[in-house]
């Protein structure tokens, strides 16, 4: 499963974690405004969307909810904490 995450500059022990639960690849965009585009695109490769709502705008998050659902790929909204990630991420990989 594809993984993809939208926000947060370190995501090294997310990915660690992701990995753990059988995610096996992770592609991650910071969302920082100089680097991200407007019209950024969710991967054709992904199968699920993290977005980290600490380090996002409300657009952008917006825009990335409405491709994942036009698209049918689960999307999942959280902190960057593990704890608060995981409870949500664990149901989605573990069906998979």
């Amino acid at each position: 499963m594809c993984v993809y995450i939208v926000g947060g500059d370190r995501v090294e022990s997310i990915n660690k974690n992701l990995k753990s639960l059988g995610a096996t690849k992770i592609m991650h965009v910071d969302g920082r405004k100089t680097r991200f585009k407007k019209n950024s695109h969710i991967p054709t490769k992904a199968d699920l969307v993290v977005v980290l709502t600490d380090f996002i705008n409300h657009n952008s998050s917006s825009a990335f909810k409405k491709e994942a659902k036009e698209r049918s790929i689960p999307i999942v909204f959280s902190k960057r904490s593990w704890a608060c990630l995981s409870c949500k991420v664990q149901p989605i990989l573990s069906s998979n």
